[in-house]
């Protein structure tokens, strides 16, 4: 099922998006990611990616989002994105949980070529429970968040 929000900005609705799929779970952190992809069939690798993180015993996954169609932003001159949002509890720090989902970007094909680059899948650590974190690799909360609608419509829906 789909919902058209306007002109540009589509939601989808699916068995998994979204989906409420642990309520009680005891791990120390909770998480809020945004997941996004333009190449390939994303729908799929998301499923794919949801599949993966709830066989993984280090994550328990609480809830997703729908998933919201919108055009690119910064490098425009490619298809629209898909975003997303997954909530999940972890007793990993930020530091090791980030390296964690930079491999899964990799399996499912991430390429960094350039910013703002056309790809198969991107995970960003929008919240890390209360944590703030500023270093090279790692800002929390996600830099600029409250300013994309790929982030804050999904969002909402959570």
């Amino acid at each position: 099922m789909k919902k058209k929000l306007t002109k540009d900005l589509i939601l989808f609705y699916s068995s998994t998006y979204p989906r409420i799929i642990n309520t009680k779970s005891t791990k120390r952190y909770k998480v809020t990611l945004g997941i996004g992809g333009n190449v390939g069939d994303v729908k799929q690798t998301f499923n794919k990616l949801l599949l993966c993180l709830i066989q993984d015993t280090r994550f328990d996954i609480l809830q997703t989002s729908p998933l919201l169609q919108n055009p690119a932003f910064g490098f425009l001159d490619q298809k629209d994105f898909l975003n997303g949002i997954i909530t999940l509890k972890t007793n990993l720090a930020p530091k090791e949980f980030l390296k964690n989902m930079q491999r899964l970007e990799i399996r499912y094909g991430r390429k960094r070529s350039f910013q703002d680059a056309p790809r198969t899948l991107d995970i960003d650590i929008i919240f890390f429970a209360s944590k703030k974190v500023n270093t090279k690799k790692l800002i929390i909360p996600h830099k600029s968040w409250q300013n994309r609608e790929s982030v804050t419509i999904p969002l909402k829906h959570i």
